[in-house]
């Protein structure tokens, strides 16, 4: 059986970066799926701007029309915070033997050691870490020591165990960000090409990224009513 990717993440909303470094390890990690894990409600995040159920839909709906690519939403359904170690404990649970291989990005792995029981979380699933070409990996500080520790250059270790290694890999990281495009949005500007137009119709609709009614924006988004 091939690994299964693991892609959690707050996608508030969701956006093309995301699906590209989703694609890319899918193809090159040969992951028999990508399941795309909204957070309910995550603890490194001071304020979430479109509830849990929108961001369900608009994750769905950016993925609809990929083979390969599942949502799981399981941390949405799940009361309380939304902790990796737990996800990742009930799927090993259902995964007994079956190598599980959470993605990250540059970010989150920089930000892991303030992860709760994150050191638990190499014996639940291997790590694979997105990163933009040149970028070089920590030598120093705990996620020094994982990455010699635990680190691996080649792929097929990510097949024949079910957890515990690392794994870095650049990929083509296009420069999004979810917080660019609210603000993006809050201006009053269109989203197209930004994010998968399934998504950008739901933004449109429910004007989950709007500014309050009577405040001032600097325009009017494209296709938004008047």
């Amino acid at each position: 059986m091939r690994p299964i990717g693991i892609f959690g993440g707050t996608f508030d909303p969701i956006h093309c970066g995301h699906l590209r470094t989703a694609f890319e390890l899918w193809q090159e990690l040969q992951l028999a799926e990508v399941r795309f894990l909204p957070a309910g409600n995550p603890p490194h995040r001071d304020q979430i701007y479109a509830n849990a159920e929108l961001r369900l839909r608009m994750v769905e709906a950016a993925v609809a029309d990929q083979p390969g690519f599942v949502v799981d939403d399981r941390e949405v359904r799940r009361g309380g915070m939304s902790y990796s170690v737990d996800t990742l404990g009930e799927l090993r649970a259902e995964q007994p033997a079956r190598s599980l291989c959470l993605l990250l990005g540059m970010d989150a792995f920089l930000g892991l050691p303030h992860w709760h029981r994150w050191r638990e979380l190499l014996g639940l699933a291997h790590i694979v870490v997105a990163h933009r070409p040149g970028w070089k990996a920590p030598k120093r500080g705990p996620l020094g020591e994982l990455l010699v520790d635990y680190g691996t250059g080649t792929v097929r270790d990510l097949h024949e165990r079910p957890a515990g290694r690392v794994y870095v890999r650049a990929v083509t990281q296009l420069e999004i960000s979810s917080t660019e495009l609210r603000a993006l949005l809050a201006a009053g500007r269109d989203p197209h090409y930004l994010v998968p137009d399934q998504v950008r119709q739901i933004i449109l609709e429910t004007r989950c990224y709007a500014p309050p009614r009577g405040s001032r924006t600097s325009g009017r988004t494209t296709g938004e009513p008047a």
